[in-house]
């Protein structure tokens, strides 16, 4: 009797939902997959949608890894609070929080409350994510920024915005 065919298990294999377990999906990691975030709910795929444009976003957590700095971000939205632009009221995104990476050369420009003025100035990602981390996660989510991406989704400039 012959022996049956046998199949083979793809890059990315897909196990189907029973009533006991959901549906998984595994994923070979790429430079936005890892490392993994050090939150919860972080969802690190589909970063080349913001490829080569200018976005407004909550950042959840920042942190340094081999050398690489990553977001844990989501899409937010701005409102004039004072004046033409003086100062913003930031309206939190729903949904899932997205890894991203910064580019080696990204610049970061900070104004109060994260950053010392209320004109924005020049720091470091490696301080930009110091003071990020160092406050608690109910300021975090109060906070807003403009990011720039580059063509393959990495942020290349970050500037927070003003709030009083």
């Amino acid at each position: 009797m012959p022996t049956p065919p046998t199949a083979t298990v793809p890059t990315t294999a897909t196990t189907p939902p029973t009533a006991t377990h959901p549906a998984t999906t595994t994923t070979p990691p790429t430079a936005t997959t890892a490392p993994a975030a050090p939150g919860e709910g972080t969802t690190p795929d589909a970063t080349t949608r913001w490829a080569g444009t200018k976005q407004f976003m909550q950042i959840r957590e920042g942190w340094i890894s081999d050398g690489r700095t990553y977001l844990s971000v989501r899409t937010a939205r701005k409102v004039a609070a004072t004046g033409p632009h003086e100062a913003w009221l930031i309206i939190p995104g729903e949904g899932p929080y997205t890894t991203v990476l910064m580019a080696t050369d990204a610049r970061v420009l900070l104004s109060v409350p994260l950053g010392d003025n209320s004109a924005p100035d020049p720091y470091s990602q490696a301080e930009f994510v110091n003071r990020l981390m160092a406050e608690p996660s109910s300021f975090r989510s109060r906070l807003g920024y403009d990011l720039s991406f580059d063509g393959k989704g990495r942020v290349t400039r970050l500037q927070s915005l003003y709030t009083s």
